[in-house]
């Protein structure tokens, strides 16, 4: 893709264009804009850990009814850097449909080259029912940048029980090690609220996971604020 940028940006004004008529005749809750931050002693994602130590993960969103425009990113003491603006559609239903642009600051924002591209775009879908939740992935483009090979898939499945929950995910592309598709990413994870006060409670959550096609093994222990 020449110009992700331009691919990314179409499908914000699908995805508004769409859900908006919707969303006014039907809106369950007033917009709003929050904040949040997540600290993390190491930062795994899909089996692969990126940086080094510990990273803190701030995410500020707008929500309207199903619809939610968001930046997420994960920064360490070391210099990695993300930041990953995002747009989905929630459906009552339990599907959800969405798109994630993954940047990597440092490199040269409107750079959009094959060989130095610095946004990778994603297509995802995911639908929960009960413990049970899907996902798909797509990567539209191949960006030398941000390491994407273009057409990565990545798919994974969780079951979330009553005090902990499983996941088990398998790619290709970026998310292993020579591109082929492999079982990369299993897991188990659970959370607990440590009560401070008697009105503030900190969520605490950990994971153990192992990634089986580069034969690693990964604890992260994180909380929310």
């Amino acid at each position: 893709m020449k110009n992700p940028e331009l691919i990314f940006m179409g499908m914000v004004l699908l995805f508004l264009m769409t859900t908006v008529k919707t969303d006014a005749q039907n809106q369950q809750e007033s917009p709003n804009f929050s904040v949040n931050a997540d600290i993390v002693s190491n930062y795994v994602w899909r089996g692969t850990r990126f940086g080094q130590g510990p990273h803190i993960q701030p995410g500020v969103k707008f929500v309207t009814g199903g619809l939610t425009f968001g930046v997420w990113g994960s920064f360490d003491f070391n210099g990695y850097s993300e930041t990953d603006p995002y747009l989905s559609y929630s459906f009552p239903f339990g599907l959800s449909l969405g798109v994630t642009d993954y940047y990597f600051p440092g490199l040269q924002v409107f750079e959009t080259s094959v060989a130095e591209g610095s946004h990778a775009l994603e297509i995802n879908a995911g639908y929960t029912t009960g413990g049970l939740s899907l996902s798909a992935n797509y990567i539209v483009n191949e960006a030398g940048g941000a390491a994407s090979f273009g057409s990565d898939l990545y798919f994974q499945a969780g079951y979330a029980f009553k005090t902990f929950n499983l996941f088990a995910g398998v790619g290709d592309g970026w998310h292993t090690s020579d591109g082929e598709f492999n079982l990369c990413n299993l897991g188990i994870g659970t959370t607990k609220k440590i009560e401070m006060t008697e009105k503030f409670s900190l969520p605490l959550f950990g994971q153990v996971i192992l990634n089986p096609e580069r034969e690693q093994l990964y604890l992260v222990v994180g909380f929310s604020f």
